[in-house]
């Protein structure tokens, strides 16, 4: 069995500029890239789970996202950062492209993608985390014993409270995905 990071895109990475498509508009989070090598270093196998409504919406298409993709992993695989694997969901269930249209059971806060890449990966989610700008990134947190990092301040903060007052299962609240890293890495000592 391996251990694993699920990791949230937008927000949690790199900067979250509505509907991010384009290589030039993309900014890495200060200290994103020293808390991924963190995680890496510590063992953990390192997959992106992300929501892709701009696909359904007509923002952009599937192959701009997988050109910006490209070249985030070689940016990544430079600095000797490895993503394991980037799990997307471009549906919407009122999307306006026909061919996205769907009350699919991938995207977020449901489980789908997290289910794929247990079984493509053969996680054991004891020891696994999940960390994202948003609860619903934590949403494997909820039915299982993963844990989580819900970061920053893009949620709401009556739902941040709740977070740091222990009352979401299985979820704690951290700065930044460095932060959430660090204290990943300190509970392995």
């Amino acid at each position: 069995m391996n251990k694993a990071v699920f990791l949230d895109r937008d927000g949690t990475i790199n900067i979250d500029k509505s509907y991010l498509y384009k290589i030039e508009d993309f900014e890495f989070i200060p200290g994103a890239l020293d808390g991924m090598a963190l995680l890496q270093q510590a063992g953990y196998k390192l997959l992106i789970v992300t929501n892709q409504s701009g696909i359904a919406r007509g923002f952009y298409t599937e192959e701009q996202f997988q050109k910006l993709n490209k070249w985030m992993l070689q940016t990544l695989e430079e600095r000797n950062i490895h993503i394991d694997h980037i799990y997307y969901c471009p549906h919407l269930p009122n999307a306006p492209i026909a061919r996205y249209r769907k009350d699919c059971i991938c995207r977020k806060p449901k489980l789908g993608m997290y289910f794929k890449a247990i079984n493509d990966y053969q996680l054991d989610l004891d020891e696994s985390f999940s960390i994202g700008d948003k609860l619903r990134d934590c949403s494997i947190c909820e039915p299982t014993q993963c844990r989580g990092f819900l970061i920053g301040n893009s949620e709401d903060e009556s739902i941040i409270n709740k977070v740091k007052n222990g009352e979401i299962h299985n979820v704690d609240y951290a700065s930044s995905l460095l932060e959430a890293a660090e204290r990943i890495v300190r509970t392995l000592k």
